[in-house]
């Protein structure tokens, strides 16, 4: 009976479990034959084909060691770049021995910023390659590419870059097809690694892949901009290179820069056959063919003087950018060699403007016998030297350097305004150039330290009896009573003062008025003709 029982339960167990079967199959049937509605599944069940789902994380090009390597070299030549980043960046204040060029160094600075960046957006966006981004890289590798070229075709640019310019550039263009072949690389280990385990290729982006394409587009753009912007620059510099200046351009300090140097008249002598003096003039805060070039060449035309000499100092017009740190006195010595190579012999008339004055009084300080006379324009006291040491107008003149290569204001100008090669290599915008903002720089980090050391030991050596004229601005003076006070001691740095004069509506450059010119024409013959 307990048999017959437990039989009679285990086939009626069986035949329940049996329909159970059939109900789920027929339910399940049922439901895929139905229509969907709000309870029918949006994903479907898991895969049993035996491929992955593509958001699977392990459906990623990284499983490649190709993939793998191109992302190693890409972090390795990250590390290089932002090296010799922090390299040219140091240099722009200490030139490291064998890395000075007779540039601005800007450029150099500014292509290897570019280089970081564009590494670091590759490495960012490693794993989401896209067209953009390709095309993108391309034109800036072609840009870099035509930057090169200009570089190395263009000799006056060859020689300022120098072999760090032209590697930097080389560099740049490098990494920047680089760029454009680690990106084809991602994709090609995308699209295989998603064909092996999804078995076949995604052609969908997720939020998370569209929000990085974007981003890595919008900066590319930006760097394009950038890119273009160099590449203008430096059309404009070749341009500018291809004006010859008026003198020569001389090798100094070791051979390491060009000054350039220039010489007007004939070398005249008196009744006892000895030489007249020859002027030679110190420009003040511009270039010497922008400011005072007019009313010296008036002077020699009228006859006041017979000859007269000038030069640019390091950085300003056709002369190149001396190695950081540089001081004034370093300028005097380099002007002494310039002087020696061209064959030129004093005596000398040293004629200066505001903080050229700084520098004509060291030069006659090393230069006691050869020195006829002294005539300070409106002259820079050594004690007001802080003023150009100041340390935010330094941040301020470094800023300005950086952004110097993207030429923005003189592209503006030669496009909009009119500007010529005249005007940007020593006219109205020269100080635009990096060379000129460089030199700037060079003089205020010195200015408070080295050479006011400078020039207070050239007020003690000093010959006495050196005759001195000054001549002074009347609204400086009016306007800045310290100003007054120093032209006064100005005077004093020898006990041979010809005249002082203040010429009253006269602006800092003195011969910008009619009254200054006249003054200053005045002043200098008798200083010539000085006993």
């Amino acid at each position: 009976m307990v048999s017959l029982w437990g039989s009679k339960n285990g086939e009626d167990q069986q035949h329940g479990a049996d329909g159970d079967h059939d109900e789920n199959d027929n339910r399940h049937q049922s439901r895929q034959n139905r229509e969907p509605d709000e309870r029918t599944r949006l994903l479907p069940h898991q895969r049993n084909d035996g491929f992955l789902d593509p958001d699977d994380p392990a459906v990623s090009p990284y499983n490649l060691f190709s993939v793998r390597a191109v992302r190693y070299v890409c972090v390795l030549f990250l590390i290089i770049s932002f090296l010799w980043w922090v390299l040219l960046l140091v240099s722009v204040f200490v030139s490291p021995p064998g890395l000075h060029t007779r540039g601005s160094g800007f450029f150099d600075f500014s292509f290897t910023t570019l280089t970081v960046g564009n590494l670091l957006i590759g490495l960012l966006f490693f794993s989401t390659p896209s067209k953009a981004m390709e095309i993108s890289s391309l034109i800036i590798a072609g840009l870099l590419l035509l930057d090169m070229i200009i570089v190395l075709a263009v000799q006056r640019l060859r020689s300022e870059e120098g072999f760090v310019g032209i590697a930097t550039v080389i560099w740049a263009t490098v990494m920047a097809l680089y760029n454009v072949m680690s990106d084809r690389v991602v994709a090609w280990g995308k699209k295989e690694e998603e064909e092996r385990l999804t078995g076949r290729q995604e052609t969908r982006r997720t939020i998370r892949e569209w929000c990085a394409v974007l981003t890595a587009t919008i900066v590319m753009i930006v760097y394009i901009i950038i890119t273009i912007l160099l590449t203008a620059t430096l059309l404009l510099r070749s341009r500018d290179a291809s004006l010859k200046p008026p003198g020569e351009r001389f090798l100094v300090d070791g051979d390491k820069y060009k000054l350039h140097l220039a010489c007007v008249g004939n070398v005249t002598y008196n009744a006892k056959g000895k030489r007249n003096p020859t002027v030679l003039i110190e420009s003040g805060e511009t270039p010497f063919e922008d400011t005072m070039d007019d009313w010296i060449y008036n002077s020699y035309q009228n006859g006041t003087i017979d000859r007269y000499c000038y030069y640019d100092r390091p950085g300003l017009a056709w002369s190149d950018n001396a190695p950081s740190p540089h001081s004034a006195g370093m300028t005097s010595d380099a002007l002494s060699e310039a002087l020696a190579r061209a064959g030129e012999e004093g005596p000398w008339v040293l004629v200066s403007a505001g903080i050229g004055s700084i520098y004509s009084r060291i030069f006659s300080s090393r230069h006691v016998r050869d020195v006829h006379g002294l005539f300070l324009i409106d002259g820079l006291h050594e004690d007001l030297l802080h003023r150009i040491g100041s340390p935010t107008r330094g941040f301020v003149l470094w800023g300005r350097g950086v952004i110097s290569p993207l030429g923005y204001d003189r592209l503006i100008g030669a496009i909009f305004k009119g500007r010529t090669r005249e005007d940007r290599v020593y006219g109205k915008s020269a100080y635009q150039s990096g060379k000129f903002i460089k030199a700037k720089l060079q003089e205020n980090l010195v200015a408070n330290s080295l050479t006011k050391n400078e020039v207070s030991q050239a007020r003690n050596i000093q010959t006495p009896r050196t005759p001195l004229v000054v001549v002074s601005s009347g609204i400086e003076v009016r306007k800045d009573n310290e100003w007054e006070r120093k032209q006064e001691d100005l005077t004093r740095i020898t006990d041979n003062l010809l005249s002082w004069d203040v010429v009253n509506k006269a602006p800092h450059q003195v011969w910008l008025t009619l009254e200054g010119r006249q003054i200053l024409e005045r002043r200098l013959g008798e200083l010539v003709r000085a006993k």
